[in-house]
This record gives C-alpha cells, structure tokens and sequence, in this order.
C-alpha cells in the first residue's frame, strides 16, 4: 500500500505502508477505537488523506458499519458511534448534537486544549500524533477536562518514541528535542526516493536491526511518561533575533475567555500574526493572554477573530489562505497609520 504526503518542497512522496505496519495499529488498543460489531464509525475525511485509513480500514477489519458522509459532515458525525478528524475539523461541528458519540480520536495538527476538553467531557477522546511515515499515528492518550497537561500519550504498542538531541543522544525527562519513532509503525521508506529515505530513516541504534523515522516534531516526556509535543521543528522559528515557539503562543491565546482555536505564524523576521475562532473572541484580550505569560516579542503584530479558521482539502489549517489574509490585514494597518 501507497500513501502520500508532502515533502519538504511540497511535492507529494508516496510512503510505502506494509501490511504489518497497518495491522498494528488498527488491531491494538487504543487504536482499533473499540471499533466491532454493531458500532458505527464515520467516514469523514478526504480519502487522499492517510486517516481516511484508519476510518475505512480499522471499521472493515473490525466488523464495524462504515458510514460514508454526504455533502453534510454534520449529519454523519451525529449518527455514528466513532469518529476521527483533524482539530480543525472536529472544531466546525456542533458537539451537542453527537452526544451519542462514544469514541472521537484527532491527528494531524495540534489539538486545542478547549476543543479536547468539551469532547472528552462526553465521550473517549484520544488525542494523537505521528506522521504518514509512522503510519497515521504512532502515540496516543484518552484524555479528560480535569487532567493536569494535554499530551499526546505514549506509544502505541509495539512502538517506540525517542528524544534526541541533535547528535542522536537521548534528552533526559521535561528537555525538548526532537522525536524520533521506533517499532512497527516506521514504514519501509519513501517510494522510488532512496535520498530522502537515507535522511529522514535511520538504523535504531536503541534497537539493532530495527529502524527509526525522524518525525520533525518537537516534544519532551513528563514525569508520569506521557509526550508534550511543541509543534514542528519548522515551527521553532527566530523573530527579531529571538527564538520562538509558535504553538506555544497559539496556547497561550486559546486561554482567552471564548477562545476555542488559535494558530500563530511567522509573517516575516519581525512579525508574528495570529488567528483565533470564534468571531466573537477579543483581540485586546487575545493580546493580553499573550502578554501574561510570553515576552514581548511573541505579541503577534495582528490578532484576526474568524467565526471558522480555513481548512485544506484534508481538513487541516490552511496556512497559506490565513497569510495571504494576514496581509491584507497589515497592510490595511498601514494605511489607517497614514492616515
């Protein structure tokens, strides 16, 4: 089996999925879902997408119904038992009415802590992580409200999570570095690319005979051996000569009072611009959010309220629509100084 996913120049590279690779995470917990027999698991996601896998797979090798969605994502996830999605997908429905939902599981991009914390407050919420290479996903975690940090979990069984600096050392408890997949996740490589392969897969030096996968993501394990993740290498970025961390000051604008979505991204050298859903959240009060607990060259130049940020055909954030938007914005800021 092929999937595809963007490279680093945005051309697609088709990942060569085993069949081991697959039976393990839709054959093991958590990451069969409780999917069986008489439970209904919505297909709701692009098929170009790899976690239209896990729908249609993991709901056919478990006996499960698979009910495929309409024009209307709303009128399937509000007649079926088990859905999963991006945040941003999850976040444009109504969760009052799937409260017959026993089971919602997201990937893909960040999850807002808001967001986790009114599905979960109802049903089993897992929140997950890992790549295409790591087949869909690679660690995940039920999460609650009143649980003390939204991580991504643990590894799935028969996986392996490290964190390494850049001399591929392991870092000790609560020290960032970047996270590298062991185990039966790691797919064979990319296909019919064997440069990027010999880069982005390495031998396990943990596990001799095994290999490894760098996912590019950012994370470091708590005390009790769950992963904080902290966004993507790439979203590590220097503004006005300080390094920040964009996911971190979207985390702190979703502490705002109605904030139930934020995405930060760098704009230029100098600028930072943000994003927040709904319509109706404060960007005085946004700004406020930041300023409390980040210095002051992470207070994004713009803060925009939109009753829904965009999504791409996959269902994840379309940051290139919210830049050129950013624009506008700056530049419309310009003008009302001039004037």
């Amino acid at each position: 089996m092929v999937l595809f996913t963007s490279g680093t120049t945005g051309v697609p590279n088709g990942v060569q999925v085993t069949h081991r690779n697959l039976c393990n995470i839709l054959l093991t917990t958590p990451g069969n879902l409780g999917m069986g027999p008489g439970l209904r698991v919505g297909q709701i996601l692009s098929i170009a997408f790899d976690m239209a896998a896990w729908e249609t797979l993991g709901a056919l090798s478990n006996g499960a119904t698979l009910v495929i969605r309409g024009s209307d994502i709303q009128e399937t996830a509000s007649a079926v038992d088990i859905l999963i999605a991006t945040p941003s997908i999850l976040g444009a429905l109504d969760a009052d009415a799937c409260r017959q939902v026993k089971t919602v599981a997201v990937a893909g991009e960040p999850c807002p802590r808001p967001l986790a914390d009114k599905w979960g407050s109802f049903c089993n919420f897992y929140n997950s992580c890992g790549p295409t290479e790591t087949t869909i996903i690679n660690t995940a975690v039920r999460h609650w409200p009143n649980k003390s940090d939204l991580t991504i979990g643990k590894p799935t069984p028969n996986n392996t999570v490290y964190i390494l600096d850049g001399n591929l050392k392991p870092l000790p408890f609560g020290e960032r570095g970047v996270m590298w997949a062991g185990g039966d996740c790691v797919t064979a490589g990319y296909l019919a690319n064997p440069s990027l392969t010999a880069d982005r897969y390495r031998p396990d030096p943990f596990r001799p005979g095994h290999m490894m996968f760098n996912t590019r993501d950012l994370g470091a394990w708590t005390e009790a051996g769950e992963l904080l993740h902290y966004g993507r290498v790439d979203d590590l970025v220097k503004i006005r000569g300080f390094r920040v961390e964009l996911d971190g000051i979207s985390r702190a604008l979703e502490t705002t009072e109605g904030c139930d979505q934020a995405v930060t991204l760098k704009f230029d050298d100098r600028t930072l611009v943000a994003f927040v859903s709904p319509a109706s959240v404060d960007p005085m009060a946004a700004q406020t959010s930041v300023k409390q607990s980040l210095p002051y060259y992470c207070s994004p130049a713009v803060i925009l309220p939109m009753d829904q940020l965009p999504k791409t055909a996959r269902g994840k954030l379309d940051k290139r629509l919210l830049l050129t938007l950013a624009a506008e914005a700056l530049a419309n800021t310009v003008v009302e100084a001039a004037e």
